[in-house]
């Protein structure tokens, strides 16, 4: 039996997902979480074969949710099920250790599928995915802009180019106005521009935020 945790703020979610495997015979959904904190708490006191995560909670993200469970438990494998397209995250999860990653708009049976292979040691990697991850290996092959980045710094490039001001993404990530400020120029400086307009038409073109 393969017993699950599945982590996601939404209420109505984790109720979806529990009714797609409901009638699984060899799958079981032995948790729940709603928050970073509460998904940390529960993998330390217990033992689960498969973490089903979101990648926006309300108190840590996921991408941080995902590293410091790899910490935790590095065997333990974590399956991305997120809202965003696998432009726009896929690859740095995998990167951080995901054992797969796929959208909610997945049909049930490939979540079904993507649990059990990754259950058993496997990567669950779409086609498209796998295309990306092999040309980055490639050689000679230069990274896109924003693949130079670090993971905080992407985050705080997509809340720019969102129309966000510095203080409101200072307060949303915990950080000073300065530390904001200096991530930006940061980000403007790896992505060779030099202005935040240039900065949030390459993120629209490259469909790298909603």
């Amino acid at each position: 039996m393969i017993k699950i945790l599945i982590a996601d703020d939404h209420t109505l979610v984790r109720e979806g997902l529990k009714q797609i495997v409901t009638n699984i015979h060899d799958i079981v959904v032995a948790d729940e979480a709603s928050s970073g904190h509460e998904v940390l708490d529960k993998v330390l006191k217990k033992d689960y074969d498969v973490i089903v995560l979101d990648i926006m909670m309300p108190d840590i993200n996921g991408l941080d949710v995902l590293k410091r469970i790899k910490g935790l438990k590095p065997e333990l494998p974590i399956l991305i099920l997120s809202m965003y397209p696998e432009q726009q995250f896929a690859i740095r999860f995998i990167r951080a250790g995901a054992a797969g990653y796929m959208t909610k708009e997945s049909a049930p049976e490939e979540l079904i599928e993507a649990i059990r292979m990754v259950s058993s040691g496997k990567k669950y990697i779409t086609k498209t995915l796998a295309e990306r991850l092999a040309f980055e290996l490639e050689t000679g092959q230069d990274k896109p802009p924003h693949e130079r980045l670090s993971d905080r710094e992407y985050q705080v490039m997509r809340m720019i180019a969102s129309g966000k001001p510095v203080k409101q993404i200072a307060e949303q990530l915990f950080l000073s106005e300065h530390t904001v400020r200096t991530y930006r120029s940061r980000i403007l400086e790896k992505m060779r521009m030099k202005i935040d307009t240039e900065l949030t038409q390459y993120v629209i073109k490259n469909n790298l935020i909603d």
